[in-house]
């Protein structure tokens, strides 16, 4: 599977509330109709004891390949959450990194 990963910068405190609503209610509903994507995630992160955490949320859209990625940022919907990403940035003053990759299971033990 090919995932690209979003992370997203810790609003301000007294935005963080407002941030929430905005992301789970219009963001998320955006990027969960993206053509082509196989699964969603949305994790609030959290550091270990004694450890900031580097972004605050990251979202992880997982694709069946690298080629289905790239027809999907084509896309009129694509267009629209990337619009709302532009929006979020804008209003909440946060910042947005992405990353992509093939992902490799390891065996354990």
């Amino acid at each position: 599977m090919y995932k690209l990963y979003a992370y997203w910068s810790r609003p301000k405190p007294e935005d963080l509330e407002a941030f929430e609503q905005y992301y789970l209610s219009t963001h998320v509903p955006r990027a969960a109709v993206l053509p082509e994507l196989v699964e969603l995630t949305a994790t609030v992160a959290e550091g270990l004891p004694g450890m900031e955490p580097a972004s605050y949320r990251i979202a992880v859209m997982t694709f069946a390949d690298r080629a289905a990625l790239l027809r999907c940022i084509e896309s009129p919907e694509w267009a629209e959450m990337r619009q709302c990403s532009g929006e979020i940035i804008s209003r909440f003053g946060v910042s947005l990194a992405l990353d992509l990759g093939t992902e490799v299971l390891c065996p354990l033990g």
